[in-house]
């Protein structure tokens, strides 16, 4: 299902504002922004945030790789056809990535995701590998919604590495043009955002219910008063006010300093909980992607230092280009700075996490 940009009342917005700051709902604490600037720039910004160490690397994978749903007998099957840079999570799956077209997707949590009784008669894709098979297919948001709503995999999940609880994810999308889209599974069926004003993601509520959130926000105006706490919908209304506050710069290194800094003001400090709602956790790391100049940034809580990615001086044919990982460490703590790419060594793709 294909849902386009929504209006929700004031008051509607209010009923369901006021309900949702009285319960508190039990979420990770993950945020994703994109930017959309002057000159065609494009930034997508996002934290990842965990209560333990998500044992994060960064891998470059280049095109024509095959790959599978990890689905057993009957598993999706394809081979890439965009290179891409990504965050991987426990290295099993794909948290955080971008393409050599400058497709972005990210992955956060979502307690509210239901996903499908799994279809034998459709191949299956892992839960661990849904950005990645995204990343790896298509070049725009456009063309990886028209696939998706074709629904051509069943879903499968599984439980998080080292915990009896199944990963509940929603996946947000962005391109160098700066579309979006946002793709939740809600009641064991697929629902999918496609608007580029989608340019915030949070966690629980579902987007639907975010959206009304933000609209009360709206209504009462950032300069006034926004929210403050570290809950999923508090850090949705400061980003989507941020976002689109800052300055539209032509300078982009003004502009990679400014979405870092939106992307900071919704993260949790480092060691930060909430004792009534145990799965809000710390801010880990944080990326951001220049969709325009194809450059990933990457950012440890840990260490004082930014590095980036530069896509121009990586290969990622399928002739010469090699799997590529570098080693971030224990919680992320190796500590590189400025252009990364010559401290990446070949290596193993990680296998994703399935049946």
């Amino acid at each position: 299902m294909k849902i386009g940009k929504t209006t929700v009342t004031a008051a509607c917005a209010l009923a369901i504002a006021s309900s949702g700051l009285l319960a508190p709902r039990l979420a990770d604490a993950c945020t994703r922004v994109v930017y959309l600037g002057a000159s065609e720039q494009v930034i997508t910004a996002r934290s990842m945030d965990w209560k333990t160490d998500v044992g994060t690397n960064l891998w470059l994978f280049p095109r024509g790789m095959k790959r599978n749903g990890e689905a057993g007998e009957n598993s999706l099957e394809w081979t890439s056809k965009y290179g891409s840079v990504i965050a991987s999570g426990y290295d099993i799956s794909t948290t955080d990535g971008m393409n050599e077209a400058g497709l972005v997707a990210n992955v956060l949590w979502l307690v509210e995701s239901e996903y499908p009784d799994y279809d034998s008669s459709k191949p299956g894709l892992t839960i661990a590998a849904w950005a990645q098979y995204v990343l790896d297919n298509f070049a725009t948001v456009e063309e990886a919604v028209r696939a998706l709503e074709a629904e051509p995999f069943t879903l499968f999940s599984d439980n998080v590495p080292g915990e009896e609880r199944l990963a509940t994810l929603h996946l947000s999308l962005s391109d160098a043009s700066g579309d979006s889209a946002i793709v939740e599974y809600i009641d064991g069926k697929q629902m999918i955002h496609h608007s580029r004003a989608y340019q915030v993601m949070t966690n629980s509520p579902t987007f639907e219910e975010q959206l009304a959130l933000n609209q009360y926000w709206k209504e009462i105006g950032g300069t006034v008063m926004l929210p403050g706490t570290n809950r999923a919908a508090d850090r949705f209304a400061r980003a989507s006010f941020y976002v689109d506050a800052i300055p539209r710069t032509e300078s982009p290194v003004e502009t990679i300093a400014s979405v870092f800094g939106v992307i900071r003001n919704v993260s949790v400090p480092l060691g930060i909980t909430t004792p009534d709602q145990p799965n809000i956790s710390s801010t880990r790391w944080r990326t951001v992607a220049d969709q325009k100049r194809k450059l990933y940034f990457f950012e440890s809580v840990v260490t004082p230092n930014i590095f980036w990615i530069d896509f121009s001086q990586a290969d990622f044919s399928p002739e010469t280009g090699k799997v590529m990982k570098l080693d971030l460490g224990p919680n992320q703590t190796n500590i590189y700075s400025g252009m990364a790419n010559a401290h990446f060594q070949e290596a193993e793709p990680f296998r994703f996490l399935g049946r």
